[in-house]
């Protein structure tokens, strides 16, 4: 490591501050075995102190803070997976952004690969921990269409909470908008929500899109394109994740 730690450090925190991921994605990687401290493959929890040598699937990191912060708002398209790669060649949507970006960015949070619509991306470790949490509440909101007419109780039961193979499932939200088609508000983000509570009403999706991510909407947006959050837009999120504090910065 060229920079010494100047206090024992969990090693997930640690590479989360250097914007290698999240902590919840590092904490991952070092479950899978694709992280090593001085030469021995690193444990969930594990401290390191100055001078050790950190690898990641057998590259040394550098540890050095980004030299700036990106936050990348991207429309994925249907098709594409929220992963940063992927061992049998399917498109991942950070290859849409990836050519243009100098820095490593990682997604936060995840669309399945059938789904499309907004997806952030960052280098921002601290704030992407804190927008993942389950305790930030943080609302996405999504467009459906199905293949039939929705049922007259499906908006009230998805907001009451329905158990589907002991797991409940709640929206925040649920707003028919026609006979095939509703807005949907979720904050807890459970693998597969939506489709698995479609699934439980006999439903199949023919649209799922996620159109806002907490406070982050931009209809004009294309699939496939992205761009740079503003200033507001950050410190907006920020804000959320500290409701109690003004946001630090301007965030770029």
């Amino acid at each position: 490591m060229s920079e010494s730690i100047e206090k024992p450090m969990r090693l997930h925190a640690y590479l989360a501050s250097l914007g290698i991921a999240s902590r919840r994605s590092c904490e991952e990687m070092i479950r899978e075995g694709r992280v090593t401290v001085d030469g021995v493959k690193a444990s969930i929890g594990q401290k390191i102190i100055c001078n050790q040598r950190i690898e990641i699937d057998g590259q040394p990191i550098i540890a050095a803070y980004p030299k700036k912060f990106r936050y990348i708002l991207l429309n994925k398209p249907k098709g594409y997976l929220s992963s940063l790669s992927d061992p049998y060649g399917r498109p991942c949507a950070i290859d849409l952004i990836s050519g243009e970006v100098n820095e490593r960015i990682y997604n936060i949070g995840r669309l399945d690969q059938w789904s499309s619509g907004l997806l952030l991306f960052t280098n921002d470790g601290d704030l992407a921990s804190k927008l993942m949490h389950p305790s930030g509440q943080m609302e996405k909101e999504y467009r459906i269409q199905t293949n039939v007419p929705i049922p007259d109780n499906f908006a009230s039961s998805f907001m009451r909470g329905i158990i589907i193979d002991g797991v409940r499932y709640r929206a925040r939200s649920v707003h028919i908008t026609g006979p095939n088609s509703a807005l949907i508000v979720l904050i807890e983000g459970k693998n597969r929500e939506i489709r698995r509570v479609l699934e439980h009403f006999e439903l199949h999706t023919r649209l799922l899109e996620r159109i806002r991510y907490g406070p982050i909407c931009d209809p004009g947006l294309a699939p496939g394109n992205w761009r740079e959050l503003t200033v507001d837009e950050v410190q907006a999120l920020k804000t959320l994740c500290n409701p109690n504090q003004k946001a630090k910065g301007k965030g770029q």
